[in-house]
């Protein structure tokens, strides 16, 4: 099975890069042998999307803000392993416990 590919695409007239590339620095830290790899693309107009292997995950401009590291690696969880534990920072399954 190929490894997954995360985009990160940001807007250089916002000079979101250091935002990007902290983001995919906890991607990667998180998903370090998970995934093929994190690309990071220079873009303009306000953008900042998440896409694995091509699939928007997470739209800046559709959410009204920017995404939490904690929420990225649960969405990238949730399509690449939903089995996995991210411990501290894992959200409880809804209706768990009841």
């Amino acid at each position: 099975m190929q490894k997954p590919i995360v985009e990160i695409e940001f807007c250089t007239q916002c000079r979101w890069l250091l935002r990007a590339a902290w983001l995919a620095q906890e991607l990667l830290t998180t998903f370090d042998t998970d995934l093929k790899s994190v690309n990071l693309v220079p873009s303009t107009g306000g953008i900042l999307e998440v896409r694995c292997d091509g699939v928007l995950i997470f739209s800046r401009k559709a959410a009204g803000r920017f995404p939490e590291s904690k929420e990225l690696k649960q969405l990238i969880r949730d399509i690449i392993d939903p089995e996995r534990s991210l411990g501290h920072s894992d959200t409880p399954v809804q209706g768990a416990g009841e």
